[in-house]
């Protein structure tokens, strides 16, 4: 699809973009331009355009304000010390979209339209990717998203659907090093059911997590832990991380999907640490498994990940009933930092051929 572009008549002057690369934070600044695509049953995709950032024009009756029709992926580019400017796995972000898409009733946008759309803002603001030259892990995060445009009051599939890229240059997740997150087990709350929209990539997912990332932060933790509906025993995911568990004879084991998020993070990690020579597993784990676990030495590392943090250690758990130690180690979770950050940003081998050039 042709893209037509409308260039920023007032762009970021550089001495402020440079002001802003010192110190991006999250979310705060957003580049130059962004991408709309709009999509209806007549015409499919269409009218896809690059123009200008600013606010949208939305009537109070715009479906997703009302009925949450929403889907968006988290992404990033990252700039090597050639210049060059690369994404990680773009099409299993697209892929995932369909997916989200088929769940929320969603027209689906194409893979390779999905990559496209997403390069083709990063090209325009590239020089928004910053520098990383003296080693650290800054990067310009990538939000497309999908949502529910059409202006009608009524319980079924929108009729208009627009889909957008933005971008917003993003600080390193760390800052002083790298710290564990402690953890608070939420006994009161559950993310998702069977059946329900675990798995989809959507903001009621996040809206569904608030109340107990609250209480967590209230506990003096980072990040909340959630149990399955069903039993309230087995570990799902965090409020935004899936986790992994290392044993002593060197097996790692993760909380299986269905009704969590498959993360592309989490999917790298699985395909990498079979290449280092662990066997992996996919099952059900329960809390008392983690405690014990960690009590017994058996488990002996526990770790996170996701798009922002790429990878953290876990540290305490905490809950009404006590508090699970960290484990003993990080070794092998910091091995596996280390490998998909150089492979991120250009400085170890890209063996399996995940990153994506862009510019």
């Amino acid at each position: 699809m042709q893209i037509s572009t409308t260039a920023n008549p007032t762009p970021v002057e550089l001495a402020r973009l440079e002001e802003i690369h010192a110190n991006p934070g999250f979310g705060q600044h957003f580049t130059d331009h962004m991408l709309l695509v709009e999509w209806t049953p007549d015409a499919g995709w269409h009218d896809a355009r690059i123009q200008p950032y600013g606010p949208l024009t939305l009537d109070p009756a715009t479906a997703v304000l009302h009925y949450a029709q929403e889907t968006f992926e988290g992404m990033k580019a990252y700039r090597h010390d050639d210049g060059s400017v690369w994404t990680f796995r773009p099409e299993q972000n697209a892929a995932r979209m369909v997916r989200s898409s088929q769940r929320l009733a969603f027209p689906e946008l194409p893979v390779e339209d999905f990559v496209a759309y997403v390069d083709a803002l990063v090209e325009v603001d590239q020089r928004w990717v910053p520098d990383n030259s003296g080693g650290g892990e800054k990067s310009l995060y990538l939000r497309p998203f999908m949502f529910a445009s059409e202006t009608f009051l009524g319980v079924r599939p929108a009729q208009h659907v627009t889909f957008m890229v933005i971008a917003s240059p993003a600080g390193a997740y760390f800052k002083g090093g790298i710290k564990p997150v402690n953890l608070w087990l939420s006994e009161t709350f559950t993310r998702a059911g069977r059946g329900g929209m675990g798995a989809a990539k959507t903001g009621g997912n996040y809206a569904a997590s608030l109340a107990a990332q609250r209480e967590a932060i209230e506990k003096g933790c980072d990040q909340v832990v959630f149990l399955d509906d069903q039993e309230f025993r087995y570990i799902e995911e965090l409020g935004g991380m899936n986790l992994f568990f290392v044993h002593a004879d060197g097996r790692v084991v993760t909380p299986e999907t269905g009704t969590i998020l498959e993360g592309i993070t989490r999917a790298s990690i699985i395909e990498l640490a079979g290449k280092l020579g662990h066997a992996v597993e996919e099952r059900k784990v329960s809390i008392d498994e983690w405690r014990d676990g960690v009590a017994s030495g058996e488990i002996t590392e526990v770790f996170a990940c996701g798009t922002a943090a790429v990878v953290t250690p876990v540290g305490e758990l905490r809950s009404p009933e006590g508090v699970t130690p960290a484990p003993s180690s990080t070794e092998l979770t910091m091995q596996i930092r280390e490998a998909l950050v150089g492979m991120q940003f250009g400085r170890a081998e890209d063996t399996f051929g995940w990153m994506h050039r862009v510019v």
